[in-house]
Order: structure tokens, then C-alpha cells, then sequence
């Protein structure tokens, strides 16, 4: 596994206005990451504001293989990759099943831009939307 820190801008939006464009950016790249962003940010208040000890991370192994978030402490131990995609592929799964794994007792959450939720090898997909507005100090993150 590689430590090293993934830098999240505070604020999505700013992020979207400072980022520099060019005829060649792809805008699901920056939705993309806007979207990470976004998460980073309600992960971070959620954190914050939820009793117990807990602390966000960043996964990656030495293959290149990354999980967006994980999440561990008391009462939480949960993997989260975020796709801005309407639906969900096999491979937007890869990185989960490589981390749940190496570590047995994690969850893991696809955060998408669908609607549905979804099962599918264990690995919960949670629509965006419906996963941010769920979010409250009181309750665990996984589903």
C-alpha cells in the first residue's frame, strides 16, 4: 500500500472556478472530481459532527489500485468510491473488491449518479443524492 495524502480543495465550487480549463479538458473530468470534492466535504462534516473517533482516508496501492475514502474508527470501517456515471459498470467496482479484499470486516459504497440502489457483489451503490442528504451524525454511514 502507498501513504500518501490526497488534497481536496474545501469547497467544490471553488474548486470548479479556480480550476484551470483548456480546450482540451474533458467536462466529466471536472465533474468528476467535483463531485469527489463534494463528498470529501459532507465526509468531513459528518466526521466532525458524529460522536466517536473516527478518521477519512485515502487508498492506494503500489499497482495504482485507489479507493476514494475510507472511513475507520469506532463503529466504522467503510470504503467509498465515487463515479460521476449514471450507471454502474463492472469495472467501477475493481478498486472496492480489491480493498474489501485485503480487509474482510470493511463495507463498501459506490457512490454514483444514478437512481437506483443497488447489491451487487456486496458493494452497496447508493445514488448521490440519496446518500448525501442520509447522512446524520447518529447514524453509521454504511446502508
Amino acid at each position: 500500500m502507498v501513504r500518501r495524502p490526497k488534497f481536496y480543495l474545501f469547497d467544490a465550487g471553488i474548486f470548479r472556478t479556480l480550476r484551470p480549463s483548456g480546450p482540451l479538458d474533458r467536462p466529466e473530468e471536472t465533474e468528476g472530481a467535483a463531485l469527489e470534492g463534494l463528498v470529501a466535504q459532507h465526509l468531513r462534516a459528518w466526521l466532525d459532527y458524529s460522536d466517536g473517533r473516527r478518521a477519512l482516508y485515502y487508498w492506494r496501492t503500489k499497482s495504482g489500485v485507489e479507493v476514494d475514502f475510507w472511513v475507520c474508527g469506532e463503529n466504522a470501517f467503510v470504503a467509498l468510491e465515487v463515479k460521476n456515471a449514471g450507471k454502474v459498470r463492472s469495472s467501477d467496482l475493481r478498486s472496492l473488491r480489491a480493498f474489501i479484499h485485503d480487509f474482510l470486516e470493511a463495507q463498501a459504497l459506490l457512490i454514483y449518479r444514478g437512481q437506483e440502489r443497488l447489491l451487487i457483489d456486496g458493494i452497496h451503490c447508493i445514488p448521490c443524492e440519496h446518500f448525501l442528504r442520509n447522512m446524520h451524525p447518529d447514524q453509521p454511514l454504511a446502508p
